[in-house]
């Protein structure tokens, strides 16, 4: 059978392909055989098209990690099998190198999490599945939590995603932004597929390769999924309980702490010294003495009293503020992002009856990229350096504005809104 023209190129790339006819290894040269009979000339056969650039970049970068991933200990026959004929998939690529024009402000992301109809559900879910307290006995892991992570990941399992994960992986790997990381993910997709434990056709999740109920990246599956229903597979994408199981290993692994809180809404004295947001871990006695007060007025139970808490003010000083306690922190293992994390708490907390913020999110006018960038910039001329001017307001953007704010003799909240980005690109004199 000929071979496929692009796994020809791909082995003749990986310097194996081998056009040369074959003898006996050893003994003398076969003898030549006879001259064939003459035949008219036949027609000549319509000429193959031609293989698209990015896919013969593609092939490139596909021979080339071949090495690495027999280095890694993939079989030949595997890759052969699994990797004929993947081609690159623009739709990744473009959904991979989008940034979003504008980044919604997180009273709107939490408001939007926290709907009527998904507590509802979670509210149902919880009464309804009989496996939760087992799951939460054996990992510490409470229920309304996993359920909010369930809610927030794929909508109680029903929005799962159909991108083909090998195919995904491929193609993130082979555009190059992150590609040490999608390499390594697209070896444990192999790998996983070469266990036998899940086939090529079942892989699948989203563009960025999160897979299941749950949305585990495949690094993530073959580490922490786990068989709970006893049926012999970590299935993620069918069983609810190994999906739910399998969140709360991942976040036991992460760091969450047994029967500790994840947060707490607080309310900050006049007055209030707001440098220290994001910066001091202290325990909750600390925070007392400097006025800090429980929103809901009730005590700190024993445990949480004895853990460490950080001040975090998502929205700034006119928003809510909280003390996030250790398993704030677990949570941002399974996606690092204080939004997230925030989100995931408090829907859990409405799950379990909890009831709205005492302080309520302010109405805020979204960043676009261009002022966020702006902003960056701006910072970093006037000697606080906030990292990458890349548009995304993190860790180290906010520490920079929060010094910034303070030589401005301003609340140093390290919330950048639409104000702090005209101060800034006026004192940095950055045109509008």
């Amino acid at each position: 059978m000929a071979l496929d023209r692009r796994v020809f190129l791909v082995l003749l790339l990986a310097g194996c392909a081998d056009t040369s006819p074959r003898g006996p290894l050893t003994g003398p040269a076969p003898s030549q055989p006879k001259p064939a009979p003459q035949t008219p000339a036949a027609p000549n056969p319509t000429p193959a098209a031609p293989v698209p650039a990015d896919e013969l970049a593609f092939d490139a970068w596909l021979a080339d990690f071949r090495g690495r991933a027999l280095a890694a200990g993939l079989s030949p026959q595997l890759l052969d099998r699994e990797l004929s004929g993947v081609t690159p998939n623009p739709r990744v690529i473009s959904l991979d190198s989008r940034q979003p024009e504008f980044s919604k402000p997180v009273g709107a992301y939490i408001s939007g999490v926290i709907s009527d109809d998904r507590v509802a559900i979670g509210r149902a879910k919880r009464e309804q599945l009989t496996f939760l307290p087992e799951i939460e006995a054996r990992y510490g892991v409470p229920r309304d939590i996993l359920l909010a992570v369930w809610a927030m990941e794929s909508a109680f399992g029903k929005l799962q995603g159909d991108f083909d994960v090998v195919r995904s992986m491929a193609s993130l790997a082979y555009d190059g932004r992150r590609r040490a990381w999608a390499e390594g993910e697209l070896i444990a997709a192999l790998k996983i597929i070469d266990s036998g434990e899940v086939t090529r056709e079942q892989l699948k999740g989203s563009w960025a390769g999160a897979m299941g109920q749950t949305q585990f990246i495949p690094s993530s599956y073959r580490a922490t999924a786990v068989d709970f229903d006893g049926d012999g597979k970590r299935d993620i994408w069918g069983s609810d309980a190994d999906s739910l199981a399998s969140a709360a290993n991942l976040l036991a692994r992460g760091g969450w702490k047994r029967d500790v809180g994840w947060a707490k809404e607080v309310i900050l004295p006049a007055g209030f010294d707001y440098s220290v947001t994001e910066v001091e871990r202290q325990l909750p006695a600390w925070w007392e003495a400097k006025g800090v007060k429980r929103a809901d007025g009730l005590p700190w139970t024993s445990q949480d009293a004895a853990s460490q808490a950080m001040l975090l003010l998502p929205a700034g000083a006119a928003g809510p503020a909280f003390l996030a306690l250790p398993n704030h922190f677990a949570i941002r293992t399974y996606n690092n992002s204080t939004s997230y994390a925030l989100g995931i708490g408090l829907l859990a907390d409405r799950f379990a009856g909890g009831g709205p913020l005492v302080t309520p999110w302010p109405v805020e006018t979204p960043l676009n990229m261009a002022d966020r960038m702006a902003a960056q910039i701006a910072l970093a001329r006037v000697g606080f350096n906030p990292g990458p001017a890349d548009g995304v307001i993190g860790a180290g953007t906010r520490k920079a504005l929060r010094a910034w704010q303070q030589s401005q003799q301003l609340p140093a909240d390290g919330y950048l809104s639409s104000d702090m980005v005209a101060r800034l690109k006026a004192q940095a004199g950055i045109t509008p």
